[in-house]
């Protein structure tokens, strides 16, 4: 398995709870090194632009606004199998059929709360650590 960046993102719902460090400390133990973090506040056309494939679905506009509505938390983590393993710990969109010991079974409140957001491909992942991180922020 090769090294490899991806994204992740703690939405406004972990933010505003104070689960940064939980998180963070999830990801670190399943052997993931944070290679940038920052903490921002998306503007709207910032979060259309991310979220910008899903413009022609239902819940895009209320993506949208749940993610504009605070700070976010976002993470290039860096590691062995790092998209795989950022989305094992993060667990299941749907937090009602994530794993047990899961990110989003211990944190998140219902599917459009879900707290964390990651990568799903390399390509997604190229794309979005590219979207929040210059190269020479990631250490």
């Amino acid at each position: 398995m090769a090294k490899e960046y991806t994204l992740s993102i703690i939405k406004p719902d972990g933010v505003e709870r104070n689960l940064v460090g939980k998180i963070v400390s999830q990801f670190e133990a399943q052997g993931l090194t944070v290679a940038g973090i920052k903490k921002i506040q998306l503007s709207k056309k910032a979060a259309e632009s991310f979220y910008g494939e899903h413009r022609e679905r239902g819940f895009f506009g209320e993506l949208v606004d749940f993610m504009v509505r605070s700070p976010v938390v976002v993470i290039a983590l860096h590691g062995e199998g790092a998209i795989q393993k950022n989305r094992d710990t993060m667990g299941a969109t749907n937090p009602a059929q994530a794993a047990e010991g899961t990110i989003r079974k211990l944190y998140s409140k219902s599917i459009g709360e879900n707290t964390v957001h990651g990568s799903d491909s390399v390509q997604a992942s190229a794309r979005e650590v590219g979207f929040f991180f210059a190269a020479s922020e990631l250490v």
